[in-house]
């Protein structure tokens, strides 16, 4: 795994020992990032269920200003550092070891540009996630939110703020993108 493009372009990831994370493949991370193109630069990004932290450094490494990874387990988060450290963009970072969950209840920070969401598959979190960020004061004015799950995972959400933009199906994983009102 490694970082496609911009500051930090070529540069390898660790990967989280064990299976305890399931990383972005290379692919679906540049069809995302062709995506939401020049919505990176300058983002606030918040990446939630971060993992070996890929996603939050492509958008550091295109140009975010800053990007803020939540993730629970121990060893993910040594594995982010490490990252962070390898591409040089730890100065715009922070990362945070905890509960996603917790972390939401949180009203003191600032909106985000682009939340990513990826959280362990069949166990409904993405669902309880987007939940969380619906009404919350979590994303600004034109930000969006991204989904990675599995294609059978997918439900339509009531949801009062976020609404369904768009979908990207890539093998065995989809990209569901929400918006605000």
């Amino acid at each position: 795994m490694r970082v496609i493009a911009g500051d930090a372009k070529g540069r390898r990831l660790k990967m989280v020992r064990g299976s305890s994370t399931r990383p972005v493949g290379e692919r679906v991370k540049e069809a995302l990032f062709s995506i939401l193109g020049d919505l990176v630069m300058e983002a606030r990004v918040l990446d939630l269920f971060a993992g070996t932290g890929s996603i939050g450094i492509e958008a550091l490494s295109r140009g975010a200003s800053f990007a803020l990874f939540v993730e629970q387990q121990r060893q993910a988060i040594f594995t982010i550092r490490d990252n962070l450290a390898h591409t040089g963009l730890k100065d715009r970072a922070q990362v945070v070891r905890g509960d996603v969950f917790s972390f939401l209840r949180k009203d003191d920070l600032e909106p985000f540009d682009l939340v990513y969401v990826a959280p362990p598959q069949y166990k409904e979190l993405w669902a309880k996630t987007l939940h969380a960020l619906d009404g919350a004061a979590w994303l600004a004015p034109g930000g969006v939110v991204v989904v990675q799950i599995h294609p059978k995972e997918y439900q339509d959400l009531e949801l009062e703020t976020l609404r369904l933009s768009d979908q990207r199906k890539y093998g065995s994983t989809l990209l569901c993108f929400y918006g605000g009102q």
